[in-house]
């Protein structure tokens, strides 16, 4: 084997060890969505049809996106034509 394979192996090798606490720290720095559907249908005839969209984040940044989006709503507001 050469220096290259060996390094790319090694590499790849650590990328695996990664913990519980810092891909739960991850996530919640960065946030999480989750979207997905389900349609409830019997002989072809949608009955119940579901959207579902998960954030998963910290309480900080969920209130910071919050209050970002707000300052955006009323920026948007203030230049919009009446």
């Amino acid at each position: 084997m050469n220096t290259k394979s060996q390094s790319a192996q090694y590499s790849l090798a650590d990328q695996e060890r990664i913990s519980l606490c810092e891909i739960l720290d991850r996530v919640l720095t960065k946030g999480v969505v989750v979207v997905g559907e389900v349609v409830i249908s019997v002989a072809d005839i949608d009955l119940i049809y579901l959207g579902l969209q998960l954030v998963l984040t910290s309480v900080e940044n969920a209130k910071a996106m919050r209050a970002a989006r707000a300052s955006a709503l009323m920026q948007e507001m203030d230049y919009a034509p009446c």
